[in-house]
C-alpha cells in the first residue's frame, strides 16, 4: 500500500521535493510511483552541475514493467546525485523517502507543487 509523507511537497507526475532544511534541496519518487512501476531495475539522473527546468523529463525509471521519465519538480542546478540510487535501483521500492532519494538541486524556481494532502486527494488516498 503507498503512502504519502507529510511535510513533502509534490509533482503531479509523482516526484517529491524536501526544501526544509533549505537549499540545496532533495527530489525523489513518491511511494505511488514506485509502487506502480513495479521492481526498478535501472535509474538514469542528470549530471553533478546540470541545469533541470520545472517540469522537463531531466532522467529515467526502468522497472520490470515500464520505463518512465523522471521530471524535474523545480529548475535548478544539480549539486549531488544519489549514486546508491543507481548503484541499487531496487531501494526506490524498498525506501522512496529516505534511502531512494536521487538527488539534490539549488532551486532557482519551484514548478507546480502540491502539499501532501492535495497529492494524496489528487490519487484517491486518504492523508
Amino acid at each position: 500500500m503507498s503512502f504519502i509523507k507529510s511535510g513533502l511537497r509534490y509533482s503531479a507526475e509523482h516526484e517529491w521535493i524536501d526544501a526544509t532544511a533549505g537549499s540545496p534541496a532533495t527530489v525523489g519518487v513518491s511511494a505511488i510511483a514506485a509502487d506502480a512501476l513495479g521492481d526498478v531495475v535501472y535509474v538514469s539522473l542528470p549530471e553533478v552541475g546540470a541545469a533541470i527546468t520545472a517540469g522537463e523529463s531531466c532522467g529515467e525509471i526502468e522497472s520490470t514493467k515500464s520505463v518512465s521519465d523522471l521530471y524535474a519538480p523545480v529548475t535548478g542546478e544539480v549539486t549531488e546525485i544519489n549514486q546508491n540510487a543507481i548503484d541499487n535501483p531496487g531501494v526506490l521500492n524498498e525506501d522512496p523517502y529516505g534511502a531512494g532519494w536521487l538527488f539534490k538541486v539549488d532551486v532557482a524556481s519551484e514548478g507546480p507543487l502540491l502539499s501532501a494532502e492535495e497529492y494524496a486527494q489528487k490519487n484517491g488516498i486518504d492523508a
